[in-house]
């Protein structure tokens, strides 16, 4: 499924003025893009896209795609934990919220360079940012945090740069004869995962936090 999106996100990346820049400069562009994607401005799936792309207009450096993707991912993840870590965990939980911070908090403590790891190798829609605002927030030691970001974008990005090398033509040549049905497909997904997160979010996790609250205030307290 990640590949399938990928191809289609690298069609639909093959008619933006972005892709102009990002040709013309190459794997300088693909590690400007990488800065912004894990700091500033996220561009969720813009580098499977583009690395995809590159691989499949020049194959013989695809390896050149991969690491030039992965050193650009990798430094933009080290300027957001380095931000994060400056302004503690107020700057996690203004971002995605208290609740949900505790949670990354919770799952990072135990095993963060799991987490880092794992979040830098899974695509979009997996959100990695997170993970790299609480590695700085929690003050996780920066070798761990490079060690485990760089090697997950390594993972990531040579398989990307392979596919886009041996099936990127291939690939984007098949879903260009499918490009209404596939762009349906990707909105009303995208349609029912928003809904689905606003019943989790508004409706769901409130109820089940009155229910808990109902059981605590139910219990009989100790004499």
């Amino acid at each position: 499924m990640s590949l399938t999106l990928a191809a289609f996100a690298a069609l639909a990346a093959e008619t933006s003025p972005i892709w102009k820049w990002v040709y013309r400069l190459g794997g300088i562009g693909l590690i400007l893009l990488g800065i912004a994607d894990n700091s500033f401005v996220p561009l969720p799936g813009s580098m499977d896209a583009f690395t995809i792309l590159l691989s499949a207009q020049y194959r013989d450096w695809w390896p050149y795609y991969g690491a030039m993707a992965t050193t650009g991912s990798v430094f933009g993840g080290f300027l957001t934990y380095r931000l994060a870590r400056k302004g503690g965990k107020e700057t996690l939980e203004k971002k995605v919220g208290q609740q949900r911070a505790e949670k990354v908090y919770k799952k990072f403590e135990k095993h963060g360079w799991f987490w880092v790891m794992l979040g830098a190798m899974l695509p979009p829609p997996f959100p990695i940012v997170p993970f790299l605002m609480a590695a700085g927030a929690l003050q996780y030691p920066l070798k761990n945090f490079v060690a485990a970001l760089g090697l997950g974008r390594a993972v990531r990005f040579f398989a990307v740069a392979y596919v886009g090398h041996r099936y990127g033509k291939h690939i984007i040549s098949f879903f260009g004869q499918y490009y209404l049905p596939m762009l349906y497909f990707a909105i009303t997904v995208g349609v029912l995962a928003g809904i689905g997160a606003l019943l989790y979010w508004k409706w769901y996790l409130p109820r089940k936090k009155a229910r808990q609250q109902d059981a605590t205030a139910a219990e009989p307290k100790a004499a």
